[in-house]
């Protein structure tokens, strides 16, 4: 056999039924989502009403402040679409204004790191054009637990725990909101937001009774991007606070802002890869880094490909660095030559460059006429005195191999063929200080843009910075047949590659996959501040086996033990065009995410 053989028992099975299935990274969530279900809605209302209810269960991992990229097909036509609900920077963020701050970075941290929030006009926008649902209905899930309380998640009370100081001593508004009386709250607890919730009614009051239903949802949106958000946040926004870079500065982001920014449709790139068509963002996003991989692997023998096996890993980790480096290289808006990259030749040049050895060096391809962009390779960084590292950045996946948190991820399929694969994030409640009138503090998706000169990541006002949220679906004979995701900033497509290889050429289950042992390099330009990386930096899971990893050692990866149960957050759904049978499957990992379908 060229793969190893999948686990005979798994942590729980892959659901299968013919009604609808919904995965997601809280339990909530999934539940939410398969109650519109149950109640006649499509996968498109209950994707959304389980993503604001991620807003509120979830807020160390994502909130309305944030960004949401996603993949979708409908029933009528299964050609896949992209949601692109990534805000731009703001007019006023431009790299002079940065530098002239002293700043090196865009901070992690802080108002200056805020794009425009994307998350909340473009769940409604799908919902509007896709979904069937009135928003009331859709919101009522969010609302009931922001005003009567759930029960508060462990992790949650970790990072508040972790960035304490820095609420108590610099952001007095997210001290008041999430240690009422300076206190940390407890497991389970019941915690509400109610200043979030009349957010929503708010936006429900926008529209007229006497309007559609599609004239209620866009007013809905209007009411967002020029109403009591728009004002408090840049209002907010503009008192000087304190920053990742320990230093205090007042935020650029301003009402006009929020008023000319509106979620899009675009089209997806695609690679075929063993039988299969795999669907990802433009290069704005990640996305095509992960088609990159595929293509590089796509020319290997089988057993070449198994994260199961030293030679596998090994082969495995050398074709994500050279497709990180072009991602790093290339990657940031429209421009960028995709066609190439992923073109059979030049994948073939690529490949050529594994060796039997692990690189610790940063090798980009090159690509005629265009100069590849070198960002700065930082092995370390120590935070100035005072600054709590802890809060900021991407809460995600640490080079020590620590699971801080991540992002959030649903999906969804029903019975008529609807299908979504969605990966809301950012606005996590450590990002910037909590605005008052709203209860959810800004975004900081701007720290993945460099402020050198000549890369098409350079901060640029008006432009969306180049994201790290990263959803796929897969398609046979051009019908979608699963939607998948995983949190975790740069790891995000990593520990996606698994699932597809382990299932398009390994016969793995949808849970037998997620369940396997994952891995990621670190021998990348991280994405998130203070963008550093590790040369030939490996972080794995222990269940890989000590002879797996005592051989990627002995090729030259500076590998790092992670846990047992610590790599990956990954869920999936998925259809049988023949005969409509629906899966479901999702992470065990943390004991938060699930799915349910039937």
């Amino acid at each position: 056999m060229a793969f190893t053989a999948p686990p005979a028992f798994t942590t729980r099975p892959t659901l299968q039924g013919r009604f609808g299935m919904s995965a997601s990274t809280h339990w909530l969530a999934t539940a939410a989502a398969q109650a519109v279900l149950e109640r006649g809605g499509n996968a498109f209302d209950a994707a959304t009403a389980g993503a604001f209810v991620l807003h509120v269960v979830e807020p160390h991992l994502n909130g309305p402040g944030g960004d949401l990229v996603a993949l979708f097909a409908t029933a009528d036509d299964p050609t896949p679409v992209v949601l692109s609900g990534q805000g731009p920077a703001p007019a006023g963020a431009t790299r002079e204004h940065y530098l002239a701050e002293g700043l090196e970075l865009v901070p992690g941290s802080g108002a200056l790191a805020a794009a425009v929030p994307g998350a909340v006009d473009a769940w409604l926008l799908l919902l509007k054009d896709h979904g069937t649902w009135e928003l009331a209905d859709v919101l009522a899930f969010a609302i009931e637990y922001a005003e009567q309380g759930h029960p508060v998640l462990e992790r949650v009370c970790a990072t508040i725990r972790a960035v304490a100081p820095l609420f108590t001593e610099h952001w007095p508004t997210s001290a008041e909101r999430w240690m009422p009386g300076g206190r940390i709250p407890e497991p389970g607890e019941l915690v509400v937001d109610p200043a979030y919730a009349r957010v929503l009614r708010g936006l429900i009051a926008a529209g007229s009774a006497d309007g559609s239903r599609e004239d209620r949802i866009e007013a809905a949106r209007t009411e967002w991007a020029t109403g009591t958000v728009a004002r408090a946040a840049a209002a907010f926004a503009r008192t000087p606070h304190r920053h990742s870079d320990g230093a205090d500065h007042a935020g650029v982001i301003a009402e006009p802002d929020f008023a000319a920014y509106r979620a899009h449709y675009e089209d997806a790139v695609t690679l075929d890869f063993r039988g299969a068509t795999i669907a990802k963002t433009g290069a704005w996003g990640q996305g095509p880094a992960l088609l990159a991989t595929l293509a590089i692997l796509d020319g290997f023998d089988d057993e070449r490909l198994d994260p199961s096996t030293e030679l596998g890993a090994h082969t495995i980790l050398e074709a994500q660095k050279l497709a990180y480096a072009d991602r790093d290289a290339y990657f940031g808006d429209d421009r960028v030559p995709v066609e190439t990259l992923l073109s059979p030749g030049y994948a073939g040049e690529r490949r050529a460059l594994i060796g039997e050895t692990a690189s610790a060096e940063f090798r980009p391809g090159r690509v005629p006429g265009v100069e590849p962009f070198r960002p700065p390779l930082r092995t370390e960084y120590t935070p100035p005195s005072g600054v709590a590292s802890e809060g900021v950045g991407e809460p995600t996946v640490s080079r020590s191999g620590e699971t801080r948190g991540d992002t959030c991820h649903i999906d969804v399929v029903d019975r008529w063929g609807n299908i979504v694969s969605a990966t809301p994030s950012g606005g996590w409640l450590q990002s910037s200080p909590t605005i008052p009138e709203l209860g959810f503090c800004l975004g900081t998706r701007l720290q993945m843009t460099w402020l050198e000169e000549g890369s098409a990541a350079t901060l640029e006002p008006g432009k969306r910075p180049r994201t790290t949220l990263t959803p796929t679906l897969v398609l046979r004979d051009g019908i979608p047949v699963t939607a998948l995701g995983s949190p975790g900033g740069d790891q995000q497509d990593q520990w996606q590659l698994l699932y597809l290889l382990r299932t398009l050429v390994g016969g793995y289950t949808p849970q037998q996959a997620i369940d396997a042992p994952a891995l990621h390099t670190t021998s990348i330009a991280e994405s998130f501040w203070p963008r550093t990386w590790e040369p030939a930096g490996a972080v794995v899971e222990g269940r890989l086996g000590d002879e797996v990893i005592a051989g990627l050692e002995a090729r030259g990866h500076r590998v790092t033990r992670a846990g047992d149960w610590t790599l990956g957050r990954l869920s999936s759904v998925g259809r049988d065009p023949e005969t409509g049978l629906l899966s479901a499957a999702a992470n065990p990992r943390g004991m938060q995410g699930y799915a349910a379908g039937r």
